[in-house]
């Protein structure tokens, strides 16, 4: 599977979140502008699950590529220690079970389950539980 955009993920294994960090002042955004204010900045894997919502209506086409047997998904805002908060697919936990403040670590997951081959998209799932 191919990342959904060139750069968002590091080639290490297990791969990282591409942030940017300003030059000048030194915060985290995600993802990285372009241009020369930020640098490239692997973030945490590692994280704390700040908001969340669960994704029950089929998004309009375009831009959605998903799916058209379309399939509930939760989205979260988690936070990464002392560096900034990204948006994300939570992955591998039933509804029932998100909790604000709950440990998550990154995976990918494909934008469409459905498809042999697609691109992958950064999602969390909560920690200690296999890929």
């Amino acid at each position: 599977m191919q990342p959904i955009a060139q750069g968002l993920f590091t080639k290490d294994a297990p791969p990282r979140l591409v942030g940017g960090r300003n030059r000048e002042t030194g915060r985290i955004v995600f993802p990285c502008p372009p241009g020369e204010r930020f640098e490239p900045y692997p973030l945490s894997r590692t994280g704390t699950l700040w908001s969340y919502t669960i994704q029950r209506f089929r998004p309009k086409s375009p831009p959605y590529a998903g799916p058209e047997a379309f399939t509930p998904w939760a989205i979260g805002y988690v936070e990464l220690p002392g560096e900034t908060i990204v948006e994300a697919r939570l992955t591998d936990v039933d509804f029932g079970d998100i909790e604000i403040g709950m440990a998550l670590v990154l995976t990918q997951v494909p934008l469409d389950l459905d498809a042999a081959q697609g691109v992958a998209i950064p999602a969390f799932r909560p920690e200690g539980v296999a890929a």
